[in-house]
């Protein structure tokens, strides 16, 4: 597990107006980039110093200038030691999700709507913060189904608040979360302890390199809140060896419905719902159930 505290990092701050603020977090995410801050009209984008290389950076710049035609002004600067479980969790306000859901830091006072399903989280940087329009999304999504007797799998599970939300939805079943981060598997079984979900199975894997054996468990639903390049790569194996299973997609930008389209109608699948905030979309999909011969 990586140490709770003090790392030392690299600052990429990127000017840039706000409106461009979430293209770019997705941009930076695709390039192993995790912990973002928005500053006026600048981006503030944090990694471990040991991954900040020439070699990254040309990564970044070449990502940026295939996807925008210009780099924008910008400056890496290292930061030394500081405490960023303090920095970050300083910038966390409540957030509504919506009349359903709200998201509030660990010991935070809060009067919720009657009725409201509050999440407490102690986000140490992990992602599913709330703050992120997909985490959003998926929340929405997820509040609007009939999870009691599903059998779920949270993939990329960050914080833990998806699988922790699905408890608190009324989930009946076992549910295993799992992250390739050590510091967000750790967070998110804080967390789950924190919200007294019990019965969430939450590891530290790979999902590309263990996705198959887990998946042979019999998941009915799986959610994926991650990237486009993952997502390329894990759904024909989901469609594969869970084919029953409904998924619910997010980390996709609006630009890239197109793709996601292609996608489904490739592997077989049908968008049952797709629902948008700022850059980015969320879709349940469905496997299509294959036509009688009617013959």
């Amino acid at each position: 597990m990586q140490p709770s505290g003090t790392h030392h990092y690299i600052e990429l701050a990127i000017t840039i107006g706000p409106e461009l603020f979430e293209p770019y977090i997705a941009i930076l995410s695709e390039e192993g980039i995790e912990y973002f801050l928005e500053e006026d009209d600048r981006l503030l984008a944090y990694l471990p110093e040991s991954q900040w290389n020439e070699e990254k950076e040309m990564a970044v710049r070449s990502r940026i200038g295939e996807t925008f035609d210009t780099i924008p002004p910008y400056k890496a600067s290292f930061m030394a030691d500081r405490n960023w479980n303090a920095e970050w969790e300083a910038h966390l306000q409540p957030i509504e999700i919506s009349d359903r859901f709200i998201i509030v830091q660990k010991n935070k006072e809060i009067s919720p709507k009657p009725g409201q399903i509050v999440i407490e989280i102690n986000p140490k940087m992990s992602f599913g913060t709330g703050y992120h329009a997909t985490t959003r999304l998926m929340l929405r999504q997820m509040e609007e189904l009939d999870l009691q007797e599903r059998k779920i799998m949270d993939i990329g599970t960050g914080t833990g608040v998806l699988a922790i939300a699905a408890r608190k939805l009324g989930n009946r079943h076992p549910i295993l979360a799992f992250d390739n981060n050590a510091w967000a598997a750790e967070n998110a079984v804080e967390n789950a302890e924190e919200n007294k979900a019990a019965d969430i199975r939450i590891e530290l894997i790979d999902a590309e390199e263990e996705l198959v054996a887990n998946l042979k468990e019999g998941y009915e639903l799986i959610l994926a809140n991650i990237n486009k390049n993952v997502i390329d790569r894990i759904l024909p194996v989901i469609r594969n060896y869970a084919p029953g299973a409904d998924v619910l997609l997010s980390g996709i930008l609006i630009y890239d419905e197109p793709w996601l389209k292609k996608l489904l109608k490739r592997l077989g699948y049908t968008n049952v719902k797709t629902i948008y905030e700022d850059e980015w979309l969320s879709s349940l999909v469905r496997a299509e159930k294959p036509e009688k011969d009617t013959k």
